[in-house]
């Protein structure tokens, strides 16, 4: 549970409230009541922001009073800026940090996606052992090209059909 302190806006958990209050013996659940003598608020869960992108996640953005009430509050992010120069390193603009962040989760999700057509290529590896006695063996075959085809399809690595697998 979050707390918001009126006085201060701070924000803080449920222990750092205790902690900040040492010297009182609270019950193990503390009422709204409770905190309402202390001059504190619950803050309640808000909805987390959904939609966007591939590359974006629902990110806290502070809190903020709904009919009387405090909750979370949730941006789609991440969100980009401009960074300076630092020593040898050069200023970037925002498009050019976001460009990055987006080759870096595309190279991360192809790098899970070929895993995983890896493990489904493992797993079908005994279809075309010397003693297998499949019977649909070019239908597996099939299966198998397709799975290594699976990363020259428009989409990849976001956006992907699998082929399924022979009965």
């Amino acid at each position: 549970m979050q707390i918001r302190i009126r006085e201060s806006s701070a924000i803080m958990y449920i222990d750092e409230f205790r902690r900040l209050n040492a010297g009182t013996s609270f019950p193990q659940v503390i009422s709204e009541e409770t905190l309402n003598d202390f001059g504190a608020d619950v803050v309640f869960e808000g909805p987390q922001a959904s939609g966007g992108t591939v590359y974006q996640y629902s990110q806290f953005a502070g809190v903020e009073q709904i009919d009387g009430k405090w909750y979370t509050k949730y941006i789609l992010g991440p969100l980009f800026t401009d960074t300076p120069a630092v020593g040898d390193i050069p200023a970037k603009t925002a498009a050019e940090n976001e460009a990055a962040y987006k080759a870096t989760k595309d190279a991360e999700q192809a790098t899970s996606m070929r895993q995983t057509r890896n493990n489904m290529l493992k797993e079908s590896d005994w279809t075309h052992t010397t003693d297998s006695t499949v019977a649909n063996k070019q239908a597996w075959a099939t299966y198998r090209q397709a799975l290594r085809d699976v990363t020259s399809q428009v989409g990849f690595p976001w956006t992907i059909t699998w082929p399924d697998a022979p009965q």
